[in-house]
């Protein structure tokens, strides 16, 4: 009669164990979620990752000084030229800050990474600060130089 005790004592003192277990998958889980709740960052992440070690946005070949006298220049062009990395990185124009829109007297040439701006019939009025912007994503460059037309003293 003094074995029985024992027997009974065992599937007791396994229930117990059982009930102390039985939280601690769902702990773990809930931990999972945890950091996979914060977890949401990753799908972003690869874009910009991969922008960063594939193609750095960079101009090649910076614009120049362009720098006309006002009796030869007058009715001739001239053209600003950047060389840009990678190819589907976007221009855009500006001259003093301000935006230039396409137009008979503003060409914008994009051939690839080689992208110009084309000022025809330069006058004395166009002489100024212009810049290249160059945007990709979420990032920015810009290049900037200066188109001097020099009057005749």
């Amino acid at each position: 009669s003094e074995a029985k005790p024992p027997k009974e004592d065992a599937p007791k003192g396994i229930s117990p164990v059982k009930a102390k277990k039985t939280p601690s998958p769902a702990d773990a889980e809930r931990r999972k979620l945890r950091p996979g709740s914060g977890g949401e960052k990753p799908p972003e992440e690869p874009p910009f990752t991969y922008q960063l070690k594939a193609v750095p946005l960079k101009f090649v070949k910076e614009m120049k000084d362009i720098v006309l006298k006002e009796a030869e220049s007058v009715g001739s062009s001239a053209i600003f030229e950047v060389l840009i990395s990678p190819s589907t990185a976007i221009t855009s124009w500006m001259k003093d800050g301000s935006n230039i829109r396409e137009s008979p007297k503003h060409k914008f040439i994009a051939d690839g990474k080689d992208r110009k701006l084309h000022i025809i019939d330069v006058q004395l009025s166009d002489a100024g600060e212009y810049t290249c912007v160059l945007r990709l994503g979420n990032k920015e460059k810009t290049s900037t130089a200066k188109l001097i037309v020099e009057g005749i003293p």
